[in-house]
């Protein structure tokens, strides 16, 4: 089997790997977002695909595979319904801004037809190779890829992945290999301990509201949104709470399959306590007194924090909780500089802080699935250059094979 790089070598964003053994493979057809929206190279006819999981680096791009030809892509169902509303948006965005559209709706419904949904563990039979997803622990049904051919050799793809657990998800379950494809974000470091951090982050939100100020908290709609509700929950704050933006609609299809959700009674309970932001007024209200708004955009490219930002009291403050892209908003509001609201700069001088609540795993955790997994050949793939050349670099020294293909890399497998 040989294998193919169409995005996200030596590069964060546009996942997209082909095999090409017996049967042809995508694995993820994602899209890159900065300035303007890139896309992975072209995979021509393929016979199936597998999505690891919804957040649009993974998932963007999938509906232009389906212009002339309509292989079967695997997933989970949570992955199947949360890709639907990314995607769907992505659409929405890319008419507003005037962006060429790579696919069209029809395209999308064609996508979603053809969508295989399956539980960890099950079996899927496809010629001579047997597919079967596992939990990854990132987000709502992410899973790891395993592909195994007739000889007995393991294929993995990891997609994105957390080794340890979060409030909702459990730890990545972690799956014997051959070759291993891993993702390879935070390889060369470590995450905060996160008793400490939200410890920090807690303290720093009641200290905002004894002020009488918002805490306004930007997030990812998926995965972060209800991991953020929850830690609020716990710590005795989510009646302060609003939840607004495409957040809440990932919220509910997140409630639709407790069986994919760690502590779902949790979630549960905190919704029922917190605010439903549906109109402007209500979010009038939700700045009229010390609160806590949770909403999209993470990155603040787009959503109602947009409109959050120019209405907050001098006691207010912004809680960055995810990894901010070059380029985007959040990323500008880190280095002082104005951001882009309706087409007009702003410089907005409300406080912030930076918690990293990722989702991802750090350094050590992804030597030790590594290790775990015990593959001959590791590819480390969803990183930038320096990481990925130095994560396999470090491999090698331990006696791994490994490799850091680029963008349009072939590699001839053992399998």
């Amino acid at each position: 089997m040989d294998v193919q790089f169409l995005g996200g070598a030596s590069e964060v964003g546009r996942s997209a790997i082909l095999l090409k053994g017996s049967k042809r493979m995508v694995l993820d057809y994602g899209v890159k977002l900065d300035d303007k929206t890139e896309y992975p190279l072209p995979a021509g006819s393929v016979d199936a695909c597998v999505l690891s999981h919804s957040h649009l680096d993974h998932s963007g791009a999938f509906p232009m595979l389906y212009q002339t030809r309509f292989p079967v892509t695997y997933g989970t169902e949570p992955t199947k319904e949360l890709s639907e509303l990314l995607i769907d948006d992505s659409l929405k965005i890319n008419r507003k801004h005037h962006q060429q559209q790579r696919f069209s709706k029809q395209q999308l419904k064609t996508f979603l037809n053809n969508y295989a949904a399956y539980e960890f563990g099950s079996r899927i039979e496809l010629g001579e190779y047997t597919i079967s997803l596992h939990d990854a622990g990132h987000t709502l049904g992410s899973a790891i890829t395993l592909i195994e051919n007739g000889k007995g050799k393991r294929l993995v793809y990891t997609g994105d992945f957390k080794l340890t657990p979060q409030i909702l998800q459990d730890g990545a379950e972690v799956v014997k290999s051959d070759v291993l494809l891993i993702e390879s974000t935070y390889a060369t470091r470590e995450h905060p301990d996160r008793d400490e951090l939200t410890k920090k982050f807690v303290q720093d939100v009641r200290a905002t509201l004894d002020n009488g100020g918002t805490a306004l908290v930007p997030v990812f709609a998926v995965g972060r949104a209800q991991e953020m509700v929850a830690l609020l929950y716990k710590n005795n704050l989510v009646d302060y709470v609003h939840l607004d933006g495409m957040a809440r609609t990932a919220t509910e299809i997140t409630m639709r399959h407790p069986e994919f959700v760690k502590n779902g009674n949790i979630l549960r309970d905190a919704l029922n306590k917190m605010t439903w932001v549906k109109s402007e007024q209500h979010r009038g209200h939700a700045v009229s007194g010390p609160s806590i708004i949770v909403t999209t955009a993470g990155m603040l490219n787009g959503g109602p924090v947009l409109n959050y930002l120019t209405k907050l009291n001098n006691n207010s403050k912004i809680f960055l909780t995810g990894y901010q892209v070059e380029g985007t908003n959040g990323r500008k509001l880190m280095e002082g500089k104005p951001i882009t609201i309706d087409g007009e700069k702003h410089l907005i001088r409300t406080p912030f802080a930076y918690y990293d609540f990722s989702a991802h795993s750090g350094a050590s955790d992804l030597y030790n699935y590594v290790k775990a997994s015990s593959p001959e050949t590791v590819i480390c793939v969803h990183g930038d250059k320096a990481n990925t050349a130095d994560f396999a670099e470090n491999l090698r020294m331990e006696g791994f094979e490994a490799h850091a293909p680029k963008i349009g890399e072939e590699l001839k497998l053992k399998f």
